[in-house]
């Protein structure tokens, strides 16, 4: 069951219809597909000139709330309540052309329930995502992620860095545009990535296969060469099989130690038919439970192995320090998450720092032009205005977006670290004239 706006159905009958298909939801919440019919508006024939004389007093309309519930308790279609509303309004022939528009949209979007399923993309999840929750993507505007995309340069076969925090929504944009090709290393704060919004892209199982992940934590190691894991088993088995034998032997034990001719005579002089029953369902119990837990137990180690084995293979991947792209958009300071992950990427590429302040990346700005090693650096800020366009009134809407966040983009150049300043200083003096040098020369005398 689908709770949407107000509206609430079932999807079970729209599998096997193509995305884009338009339904209608029944008395039972189950959808039919609507059928094409010519839209049969209702030509006004009387329009006012303008609104001046009408007042907003709520008696304009003769059908009450009780009468439209009963409507619809009948079964009546929207478009026939639509039509009832019209007729029953006192006020509605006094408006204008447009005004009557106006007014027909909004009641059909509140009395036909008719839904599009469409397929999921990065312009549709961003712009849900900025309208109802931009908390979580660290209100990143869907313009801003496509100035992102651009100035990253995102594109099939590329090897790219993604550092986020706005619920996998860069992560499944940039997912989209690469289309299963190349590789993506995504870095990720804390235990795990977070990837809620990559989810809903609805990727198939291929793009994952190129999908790698790495700890922020283990970025310095890496990077400073102390990076190692404990050391991997030949096969995940292995640990488990051993204890498995281990575990058996001491079972033995115990039950040879329990089997004394003592203890035999015993059981057998106390013992009932309904005792042993209980006996053997509860060591049935016992041996099914003692299965279950090797089972969890091996299933741990396995996925426990398969996590170290890709962690070493993505380590390989970022050692090779040959990244074509590097984007990051996280609400942490970006000053030091650029500093090392700029390490990773080739030169000459691309990279692009989103942040929703524009202070964090004013310093972050200042410290690579003091590290030297890229060019190109911008800091930008997108401006977003909405416009409606409809025949004879077009305009733009009166509320916009206050700010989309920043970006900082530049490209990366080799950082020649040999240089000392005194050889710097000497190659600038031989460059100068050898006029310059000589005035210089007696100023020092």
């Amino acid at each position: 069951k689908i709770i949407f706006e107000k509206q609430w159905f079932y999807l079970d009958n729209a599998i096997g219809h193509i995305y884009g298909t338009t339904f209608e939801v029944t008395n039972g919440g189950n959808l039919q597909p609507k059928k094409e019919v010519e839209e049969t508006t209702t030509e006004t024939k009387e329009a006012g000139t303008d609104n001046r004389n009408i007042v907003d007093d709520g008696k304009s309309q003769k059908l009450t709330h009780d009468d439209i519930k009963a409507l619809k308790d009948k079964g009546i279609k929207g478009q026939e309540i639509v039509q009832q509303l019209i007729e029953n309004s006192t006020t509605f022939r006094d408006k204008t052309e447009f005004a009557q528009d106006k007014y027909i949209k909004k009641k059909k979007k509140k009395y036909e329930a008719v839904i599009t399923i469409v397929k999921p993309s990065t312009r549709i999840l961003s712009t849900m995502y900025y309208a109802r929750e931009p908390g979580k993507i660290n209100h990143l505007r869907y313009d801003t992620l496509a100035q992102m995309l651009t100035l990253g340069n995102i594109r099939a076969g590329n090897k790219m860095i993604v550092m986020e925090t706005c619920a996998g929504l860069v992560l499944g944009a940039v997912m989209e545009r690469m289309g299963g090709y190349g590789s993506i290393i995504q870095m990720y704060p804390g235990g795990g990535p977070v990837r809620a919004a990559t989810g809903c892209f609805g990727f198939p199982k291929l793009f994952f296969d190129h999908l790698h992940e790495f700890p922020l934590s283990k970025v310095d190691s890496l990077l400073s060469g102390t990076f190692s894991i404990e050391t991997l088993p030949s096969e995940p088995e292995d640990s488990t099989l051993l204890e498995e034998e281990s575990n058996g032997l001491t079972e033995e034990k115990e039950t040879e130690q329990e089997s004394t001719p003592e203890a035999a005579m015993e059981i057998s002089q106390t013992e009932e038919p309904e005792t042993m029953d209980i006996n053997a369902e509860e060591a049935e119990f016992k041996e099914s439970k003692e299965k279950e837990n090797k089972e969890n137990v091996r299933e741990k180690q396995r996925k426990q192995w398969e996590r170290r084995k890709k962690l070493i293979e993505t380590a390989a991947l970022l050692r090779e320090k040959n990244a074509d792209g590097l984007i990051v958009a996280s609400k942490f300071h970006p000053t030091p998450l650029l500093l090392s992950l700029l390490e990773f990427l080739a030169p000459s590429r691309p990279f692009v720092v989103y942040c929703q302040y524009k202070e964090p990346l004013l310093e972050c700005y200042t410290k690579l032009r003091e590290r030297g090693g890229v060019i190109n650096l911008k800091l930008s800020e997108t401006w977003l205005r909405n416009y409606q366009v409809l025949p004879d009134r077009s305009h733009p809407k009166l509320t916009m977006s206050g700010g989309g966040g920043y970006l900082l983009s530049g490209i990366t150049v080799i950082l020649d670290k040999g240089k000392s300043d005194s050889s710097h200083l000497e190659a600038l003096k031989m460059e100068e004239p050898s006029s310059k040098r000589c005035k210089v020369q007696d100023v020092h005398c």
